[in-house]
């Protein structure tokens, strides 16, 4: 997903945007970060399971973003920390200050010029950047990065220990064996060791 993209003649010069300077101008750095994590995980770089991170893949990639996240994430890592790292990473910093110089982003809150937007606009309506670029993890399509590798189904965070302490309660002769001295008041929030 970084394959370079050439300007329009109307746009100054030479230069080319990829997709990361895309996101970049279509939601800041933490669009930036969300595009680089989607993008290495759809190719196989990054495995998400359970709203973690983690590297599989032997890929090295050559942007400076995506070696960022995979610096960001050595071992399995919460999702949201590793965006959180990349957002503020010198890398994505670098990137604004490029389209700063080339007058697509604004200096100060870093907001798109008029320029930028039309070099975007341009870009979304010719479909040259992926939607996740221009609208975020809401661009992914059904049964894409949503679902992780494979078509498999990624599990929420706390869901497998809910569903422990569910069984737990249903059991009855578990539950007997636990409640030996309890007030007989149902589900409790005293020190059960999960």
């Amino acid at each position: 997903m970084t394959r370079m993209i050439r300007r329009g003649a109307a746009d100054s010069g030479s230069d080319e945007l990829d997709a990361y300077q895309y996101a970049c101008l279509a939601g800041g750095s933490l669009r930036v970060a969300e595009s680089a994590v989607v993008s290495l995980v759809e190719r196989g770089t990054l495995s998400l399971g359970a709203a973690r991170l983690r590297v599989i893949g032997e890929e090295r990639p050559g942007h400076p973003v995506e070696l960022a996240v995979i610096t960001a994430c050595p071992r399995s890592k919460p999702v949201r920390e590793v965006i959180e790292a990349v957002r503020r990473s010198s890398e994505v910093d670098e990137l604004a200050r490029h389209l700063v110089s080339l007058r697509l982003l604004r200096r100060g809150r870093r907001k798109p010029t008029r320029a930028g937007r039309r070099s975007l606009t341009d870009a979304a309506s010719t479909g040259r950047v992926p939607a996740y670029v221009l609208h975020g993890p809401a661009g992914l399509s059904l049964g894409s990065t949503r679902r992780g590798p494979a078509g498999t189904h990624t599990v929420p965070d706390a869901l497998g220990r809910t569903l422990i302490r569910m069984g737990k309660a249903l059991d009855g002769d578990h539950g007997d064996a636990m409640d030996n001295g309890a007030d007989g008041g149902g589900f409790g929030g005293g020190g059960g060791g999960d």
